[in-house]
Protein backbone atom coordinates (compact mmCIF):
# COMPACT_ATOMS: atom_id res chain seq x y z
CA UNK A 1 0.00 0.00 0.00
CA UNK A 2 2.91 2.31 -0.69
CA UNK A 3 1.22 4.27 -3.49
CA UNK A 4 -2.27 5.43 -4.22
CA UNK A 5 -2.38 3.29 -7.36
CA UNK A 6 -2.47 0.04 -5.41
CA UNK A 7 -5.82 0.92 -3.82
CA UNK A 8 -7.48 2.59 -6.82
CA UNK A 9 -9.93 -0.31 -7.03
CA UNK A 10 -11.43 0.75 -3.69
CA UNK A 11 -12.20 4.19 -5.01
CA UNK A 12 -14.23 3.41 -8.09
CA UNK A 13 -17.75 4.91 -7.95
CA UNK A 14 -20.70 2.57 -7.55
CA UNK A 15 -24.40 3.04 -8.23
CA UNK A 16 -27.38 1.03 -7.01
CA UNK A 17 -30.91 2.30 -7.62
CA UNK A 18 -31.10 5.97 -6.70
CA UNK A 19 -27.85 5.88 -4.71
CA UNK A 20 -24.53 6.82 -6.29
CA UNK A 21 -21.46 6.25 -4.13
CA UNK A 22 -18.09 7.98 -4.64
CA UNK A 23 -16.17 4.82 -3.69
CA UNK A 24 -16.51 1.23 -2.51
CA UNK A 25 -15.79 1.80 1.22
CA UNK A 26 -18.66 1.31 3.67
CA UNK A 27 -18.67 2.16 7.36
CA UNK A 28 -19.98 -1.01 8.98
CA UNK A 29 -22.81 -0.74 11.52
CA UNK A 30 -21.39 -0.88 15.03
CA UNK A 31 -23.40 -0.72 18.25
CA UNK A 32 -22.15 2.19 20.38
CA UNK A 33 -24.86 2.47 23.09
CA UNK A 34 -24.69 6.23 23.64
CA UNK A 35 -28.32 7.13 22.85
CA UNK A 36 -29.87 8.50 26.06
CA UNK A 37 -33.56 7.51 26.18
CA UNK A 38 -33.14 6.07 22.69
CA UNK A 39 -32.52 9.48 21.10
CA UNK A 40 -29.46 10.21 18.94
CA UNK A 41 -28.04 13.68 19.57
CA UNK A 42 -25.39 16.12 18.42
CA UNK A 43 -22.60 13.74 19.42
CA UNK A 44 -23.99 11.12 17.04
CA UNK A 45 -24.27 13.65 14.21
CA UNK A 46 -20.65 14.72 14.74
CA UNK A 47 -19.46 11.10 14.96
CA UNK A 48 -20.95 10.15 11.60
CA UNK A 49 -20.07 13.51 9.99
CA UNK A 50 -16.38 12.95 10.76
CA UNK A 51 -16.44 9.64 8.84
CA UNK A 52 -18.22 11.29 5.93
CA UNK A 53 -15.60 14.03 5.81
CA UNK A 54 -12.92 11.35 6.16
CA UNK A 55 -13.74 9.77 2.83
CA UNK A 56 -16.19 6.92 3.51
CA UNK A 57 -18.52 6.27 0.57
CA UNK A 58 -21.48 4.79 2.45
CA UNK A 59 -22.20 4.94 6.18
CA UNK A 60 -24.45 2.34 7.77
CA UNK A 61 -25.59 3.46 11.19
CA UNK A 62 -25.34 1.54 14.40
CA UNK A 63 -28.32 -0.73 14.90
CA UNK A 64 -31.44 1.37 15.55
CA UNK A 65 -34.59 -0.42 16.60
CA UNK A 66 -38.11 -0.52 15.22
CA UNK A 67 -41.32 0.22 17.12
CA UNK A 68 -41.88 -3.01 19.06
CA UNK A 69 -42.19 -3.31 22.85
CA UNK A 70 -38.90 -5.21 23.36
CA UNK A 71 -36.96 -4.64 20.17
CA UNK A 72 -33.65 -3.71 21.84
CA UNK A 73 -31.42 -5.46 24.38
CA UNK A 74 -29.40 -2.47 25.58
CA UNK A 75 -30.73 0.83 27.01
CA UNK A 76 -28.23 2.86 24.99
CA UNK A 77 -29.40 1.57 21.61
CA UNK A 78 -31.25 4.28 19.65
CA UNK A 79 -34.85 4.10 18.46
CA UNK A 80 -35.91 4.62 14.88
CA UNK A 81 -39.42 5.60 15.86
CA UNK A 82 -41.07 8.44 17.76
CA UNK A 83 -40.80 12.16 17.01
CA UNK A 84 -37.78 12.84 19.22
CA UNK A 85 -35.64 9.98 17.91
CA UNK A 86 -36.53 10.68 14.29
CA UNK A 87 -35.66 14.34 14.76
CA UNK A 88 -32.29 13.21 16.10
CA UNK A 89 -31.74 11.03 13.04
CA UNK A 90 -32.67 13.97 10.79
CA UNK A 91 -29.78 15.85 12.39
CA UNK A 92 -27.48 12.91 11.70
CA UNK A 93 -28.30 12.55 8.01
CA UNK A 94 -28.06 16.30 7.43
CA UNK A 95 -24.61 16.32 9.04
CA UNK A 96 -23.45 13.35 6.96
CA UNK A 97 -24.61 15.02 3.76
CA UNK A 98 -22.32 17.95 4.57
CA UNK A 99 -19.55 15.55 3.59
CA UNK A 100 -19.49 13.30 0.52
CA UNK A 101 -20.94 10.11 2.01
CA UNK A 102 -24.33 8.53 1.59
CA UNK A 103 -26.02 6.92 4.60
CA UNK A 104 -28.63 4.41 5.66
CA UNK A 105 -29.90 3.43 9.12
CA UNK A 106 -29.55 -0.20 10.11
CA UNK A 107 -33.06 -1.21 11.17
CA UNK A 108 -32.96 -3.79 13.93
CA UNK A 109 -34.91 -6.06 16.23
CA UNK A 110 -32.77 -8.04 18.66
CA UNK A 111 -35.34 -10.80 19.23
CA UNK A 112 -34.55 -13.04 22.19
CA UNK A 113 -30.78 -12.47 22.13
CA UNK A 114 -29.51 -10.92 25.34
CA UNK A 115 -26.65 -8.43 25.14
CA UNK A 116 -23.34 -9.68 26.49
CA UNK A 117 -22.42 -6.11 27.45
CA UNK A 118 -25.21 -5.38 29.95
CA UNK A 119 -27.62 -7.08 32.36
CA UNK A 120 -30.40 -4.64 31.44
CA UNK A 121 -33.81 -6.16 30.63
CA UNK A 122 -36.68 -4.51 28.71
CA UNK A 123 -40.00 -3.88 30.44
CA UNK A 124 -41.87 -6.23 28.09
CA UNK A 125 -41.13 -9.90 27.41
CA UNK A 126 -38.68 -10.42 24.56
CA UNK A 127 -40.12 -12.04 21.44
CA UNK A 128 -38.72 -14.52 18.95
CA UNK A 129 -39.92 -17.30 16.63
CA UNK A 130 -40.11 -19.94 19.37
CA UNK A 131 -39.22 -18.26 22.66
CA UNK A 132 -35.60 -19.46 22.42
CA UNK A 133 -32.45 -17.39 22.81
CA UNK A 134 -30.22 -20.29 21.73
CA UNK A 135 -30.71 -24.02 21.15
CA UNK A 136 -32.54 -25.34 24.22
CA UNK A 137 -32.30 -21.98 26.04
CA UNK A 138 -35.75 -20.50 26.73
CA UNK A 139 -36.18 -16.73 26.93
CA UNK A 140 -39.28 -14.63 26.38
CA UNK A 141 -42.26 -15.63 24.29
CA UNK A 142 -42.96 -17.11 20.88
CA UNK A 143 -44.42 -14.58 18.45
CA UNK A 144 -48.08 -14.89 17.53
CA UNK A 145 -49.29 -14.28 14.00
CA UNK A 146 -50.34 -10.82 15.16
CA UNK A 147 -46.89 -10.11 16.59
CA UNK A 148 -45.30 -11.11 13.31
CA UNK A 149 -47.67 -8.93 11.28
CA UNK A 150 -47.06 -5.94 13.58
CA UNK A 151 -43.30 -6.44 13.37
CA UNK A 152 -43.35 -6.55 9.58
CA UNK A 153 -45.42 -3.35 9.56
CA UNK A 154 -43.00 -1.67 11.98
CA UNK A 155 -40.05 -2.38 9.70
CA UNK A 156 -41.96 -0.93 6.76
CA UNK A 157 -42.82 2.24 8.71
CA UNK A 158 -39.21 2.69 9.76
CA UNK A 159 -38.00 2.34 6.19
CA UNK A 160 -40.55 4.86 4.99
CA UNK A 161 -39.46 7.27 7.72
CA UNK A 162 -35.83 6.84 6.67
CA UNK A 163 -36.63 7.80 3.10
CA UNK A 164 -38.72 10.76 4.27
CA UNK A 165 -35.88 12.05 6.48
CA UNK A 166 -33.48 12.05 3.55
CA UNK A 167 -31.49 8.83 4.03
CA UNK A 168 -30.12 7.28 0.85
CA UNK A 169 -30.79 3.62 1.68
CA UNK A 170 -31.74 1.36 4.58
CA UNK A 171 -30.20 -1.83 5.91
CA UNK A 172 -32.18 -4.61 7.56
CA UNK A 173 -30.19 -6.45 10.23
CA UNK A 174 -30.67 -10.13 9.45
CA UNK A 175 -27.41 -11.46 10.92
CA UNK A 176 -25.57 -12.55 14.06
CA UNK A 177 -28.37 -14.37 15.86
CA UNK A 178 -30.93 -11.55 16.16
CA UNK A 179 -34.61 -11.75 15.16
CA UNK A 180 -34.33 -12.47 11.42
CA UNK A 181 -31.56 -14.95 12.11
CA UNK A 182 -33.61 -16.67 14.79
CA UNK A 183 -36.15 -17.42 12.06
CA UNK A 184 -33.45 -18.64 9.65
CA UNK A 185 -31.78 -20.95 12.19
CA UNK A 186 -33.54 -24.31 12.67
CA UNK A 187 -32.25 -24.54 16.24
CA UNK A 188 -34.16 -21.39 17.30
CA UNK A 189 -37.11 -21.70 14.89
CA UNK A 190 -39.17 -24.65 16.05
CA UNK A 191 -42.41 -23.34 14.60
CA UNK A 192 -44.79 -25.70 12.86
CA UNK A 193 -46.69 -23.00 10.95
CA UNK A 194 -45.74 -21.32 7.68
CA UNK A 195 -42.95 -19.31 9.36
CA UNK A 196 -41.10 -22.50 10.31
CA UNK A 197 -40.15 -25.53 8.30
CA UNK A 198 -37.48 -28.10 7.64
CA UNK A 199 -35.69 -26.08 4.94
CA UNK A 200 -33.84 -22.80 5.02
CA UNK A 201 -36.04 -21.60 2.18
CA UNK A 202 -39.15 -22.11 4.29
CA UNK A 203 -37.59 -20.40 7.29
CA UNK A 204 -36.72 -17.39 5.13
CA UNK A 205 -40.40 -16.49 4.80
CA UNK A 206 -40.44 -13.95 7.65
CA UNK A 207 -37.44 -12.05 6.29
CA UNK A 208 -38.84 -12.16 2.76
CA UNK A 209 -42.14 -10.70 3.96
CA UNK A 210 -40.32 -7.91 5.77
CA UNK A 211 -38.35 -7.13 2.62
CA UNK A 212 -41.49 -7.12 0.48
CA UNK A 213 -43.27 -4.78 2.91
CA UNK A 214 -40.26 -2.47 3.00
CA UNK A 215 -40.06 -2.47 -0.79
CA UNK A 216 -43.72 -1.50 -1.00
CA UNK A 217 -43.15 1.34 1.48
CA UNK A 218 -40.09 2.90 -0.21
CA UNK A 219 -40.87 2.31 -3.89
CA UNK A 220 -39.01 0.46 -6.62
CA UNK A 221 -35.72 2.40 -6.80
CA UNK A 222 -34.77 3.08 -3.17
CA UNK A 223 -31.94 0.65 -2.30
CA UNK A 224 -32.55 -2.06 0.30
CA UNK A 225 -29.56 -3.72 1.95
CA UNK A 226 -29.86 -6.91 4.01
CA UNK A 227 -27.11 -7.98 6.42
CA UNK A 228 -26.64 -11.73 6.80
CA UNK A 229 -24.21 -14.10 8.46
CA UNK A 230 -23.60 -17.79 8.83
CA UNK A 231 -22.15 -17.38 12.36
CA UNK A 232 -24.18 -16.35 15.40
CA UNK A 233 -23.28 -14.64 18.65
CA UNK A 234 -24.76 -17.77 20.26
CA UNK A 235 -22.42 -20.07 18.29
CA UNK A 236 -19.56 -18.93 16.05
CA UNK A 237 -19.43 -22.32 14.29
CA UNK A 238 -23.01 -22.37 12.94
CA UNK A 239 -23.48 -22.55 9.17
CA UNK A 240 -26.99 -22.05 7.86
CA UNK A 241 -25.95 -23.09 4.36
CA UNK A 242 -23.29 -25.79 4.11
CA UNK A 243 -23.47 -25.98 0.30
CA UNK A 244 -23.99 -23.49 -2.53
CA UNK A 245 -27.38 -25.05 -3.29
CA UNK A 246 -28.54 -24.42 0.28
CA UNK A 247 -27.19 -20.87 0.11
CA UNK A 248 -29.20 -20.26 -3.03
CA UNK A 249 -32.32 -21.63 -1.32
CA UNK A 250 -31.71 -19.15 1.52
CA UNK A 251 -30.78 -16.02 -0.43
CA UNK A 252 -32.76 -16.13 -3.66
CA UNK A 253 -36.18 -15.63 -1.99
CA UNK A 254 -34.78 -12.53 -0.26
CA UNK A 255 -33.45 -11.01 -3.47
CA UNK A 256 -36.68 -11.86 -5.28
CA UNK A 257 -38.60 -10.07 -2.50
CA UNK A 258 -36.69 -6.86 -3.17
CA UNK A 259 -33.19 -6.86 -1.68
CA UNK A 260 -30.67 -4.94 -3.80
CA UNK A 261 -27.52 -5.56 -1.76
CA UNK A 262 -26.53 -8.51 0.42
CA UNK A 263 -24.19 -7.48 3.24
CA UNK A 264 -22.37 -10.72 3.99
CA UNK A 265 -20.79 -10.74 7.42
CA UNK A 266 -17.98 -13.15 8.20
CA UNK A 267 -15.41 -12.90 10.95
CA UNK A 268 -12.48 -12.74 8.49
CA UNK A 269 -13.27 -11.54 4.97
CA UNK A 270 -10.35 -13.41 3.38
CA UNK A 271 -11.58 -16.88 4.40
CA UNK A 272 -13.20 -18.98 1.64
CA UNK A 273 -16.82 -19.99 2.13
CA UNK A 274 -16.62 -23.39 0.42
CA UNK A 275 -12.91 -24.31 0.22
CA UNK A 276 -13.78 -27.90 -0.67
CA UNK A 277 -15.18 -26.56 -3.95
CA UNK A 278 -12.84 -23.76 -5.00
CA UNK A 279 -9.86 -24.05 -2.66
CA UNK A 280 -8.25 -21.98 0.06
CA UNK A 281 -8.21 -18.90 -2.17
CA UNK A 282 -11.82 -19.42 -3.22
CA UNK A 283 -14.78 -17.07 -3.04
CA UNK A 284 -15.76 -15.73 0.36
CA UNK A 285 -19.36 -15.45 1.59
CA UNK A 286 -20.01 -12.24 -0.35
CA UNK A 287 -18.44 -13.72 -3.46
CA UNK A 288 -20.67 -16.77 -3.38
CA UNK A 289 -23.77 -14.67 -2.60
CA UNK A 290 -23.07 -12.50 -5.66
CA UNK A 291 -22.43 -15.54 -7.86
CA UNK A 292 -25.60 -17.34 -6.77
CA UNK A 293 -28.07 -14.45 -6.77
CA UNK A 294 -26.72 -11.79 -9.10
CA UNK A 295 -27.27 -9.18 -6.37
CA UNK A 296 -24.64 -6.65 -5.41
CA UNK A 297 -22.73 -7.62 -2.28
CA UNK A 298 -20.82 -6.04 0.59
CA UNK A 299 -18.07 -8.05 2.26
CA UNK A 300 -16.96 -7.42 5.84
CA UNK A 301 -14.82 -9.00 8.52
CA UNK A 302 -11.66 -7.67 10.24
CA UNK A 303 -10.78 -5.36 7.33
CA UNK A 304 -7.46 -3.59 7.78
CA UNK A 305 -6.86 -5.19 11.19
CA UNK A 306 -5.09 -8.25 12.50
CA UNK A 307 -7.45 -9.00 15.38
CA UNK A 308 -10.79 -10.79 15.12
CA UNK A 309 -14.08 -8.86 15.35
CA UNK A 310 -15.28 -10.42 18.61
CA UNK A 311 -11.92 -9.89 20.29
CA UNK A 312 -12.70 -6.18 20.54
CA UNK A 313 -15.35 -6.94 23.14
CA UNK A 314 -13.06 -9.05 25.32
CA UNK A 315 -10.41 -6.37 25.67
CA UNK A 316 -8.20 -7.17 22.68
CA UNK A 317 -6.69 -4.38 20.64
CA UNK A 318 -5.76 -4.61 16.97
CA UNK A 319 -3.07 -3.12 14.79
CA UNK A 320 -3.34 -2.08 11.17
CA UNK A 321 -2.73 -4.84 8.65
CA UNK A 322 -1.86 -5.00 4.96
CA UNK A 323 -4.77 -4.65 2.55
CA UNK A 324 -3.25 -6.74 -0.24
CA UNK A 325 -5.83 -9.52 0.13
CA UNK A 326 -8.68 -7.02 -0.06
CA UNK A 327 -7.34 -5.27 -3.16
CA UNK A 328 -6.79 -8.62 -4.89
CA UNK A 329 -10.39 -9.73 -4.29
CA UNK A 330 -11.83 -6.37 -5.29
CA UNK A 331 -9.80 -6.34 -8.50
CA UNK A 332 -11.37 -9.62 -9.57
CA UNK A 333 -14.86 -8.21 -8.75
CA UNK A 334 -15.54 -10.93 -6.22
CA UNK A 335 -17.82 -8.49 -4.37
CA UNK A 336 -18.82 -4.88 -4.93
CA UNK A 337 -18.28 -3.04 -1.65
CA UNK A 338 -16.20 -3.54 1.48
CA UNK A 339 -17.33 -2.60 4.98
CA UNK A 340 -14.84 -1.39 7.57
CA UNK A 341 -15.61 -1.42 11.29
CA UNK A 342 -13.13 -0.94 14.11
CA UNK A 343 -10.55 0.66 11.84
CA UNK A 344 -13.02 3.53 11.35
CA UNK A 345 -13.67 3.82 15.07
CA UNK A 346 -9.93 4.21 15.52
CA UNK A 347 -9.45 6.61 12.64
CA UNK A 348 -12.26 8.66 11.03
CA UNK A 349 -9.86 9.55 8.20
CA UNK A 350 -9.00 5.89 7.45
CA UNK A 351 -10.46 6.02 3.92
CA UNK A 352 -8.63 9.16 2.92
CA UNK A 353 -5.33 7.88 4.31
CA UNK A 354 -5.71 4.62 2.42
CA UNK A 355 -6.51 6.53 -0.77
CA UNK A 356 -3.40 8.63 -0.37
CA UNK A 357 -1.17 5.63 0.38
CA UNK A 358 -0.45 7.03 3.83
CA UNK A 359 -0.46 3.71 5.68
CA UNK A 360 2.07 4.84 8.26
CA UNK A 361 -0.44 7.40 9.58
CA UNK A 362 -3.26 4.90 10.17
CA UNK A 363 -4.22 4.60 13.82
CA UNK A 364 -4.37 1.27 15.64
CA UNK A 365 -7.61 0.18 17.31
CA UNK A 366 -7.69 -0.14 21.07
CA UNK A 367 -10.70 -1.36 23.08
CA UNK A 368 -10.55 1.84 25.17
CA UNK A 369 -11.82 3.68 22.08
CA UNK A 370 -15.25 2.12 22.63
CA UNK A 371 -15.70 4.23 25.75
CA UNK A 372 -16.28 7.44 23.80
CA UNK A 373 -18.23 8.52 20.73
CA UNK A 374 -15.51 10.40 18.86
Amino acid sequence: MSTMTTTDVLFRPFRIGTMELPNRIVMAPMTRSFAVDGIPGAAHADYYRRRSEGGVGLILSEGTVIDRPASRNDPGVPFFHGDAALAGWKGVIDAVHNGDAKMGPQLWHTGALKSFLTEWEPDSPVESPSGLEAPGVERGVAMSDGDIADTIAAFARAASDAKRLGFDTIELHGAHGYLFDQFFWAATNRRTDSYGGATIGERSRFAAEVVAAVRASVGPDFPIILRLSQWKVQDFTVRLAKTPDLMADWLLPLVEAGVDVLHCSQRRFWEPEFPDIDGEQGLNFAGWAKKLTGAATISVGSVGLTGDFMGAFSGEGSSTARLDKLVERMERDEFDLIAVGRALIADPAWSEKVRNGNSSALKDFDVAMLADLV
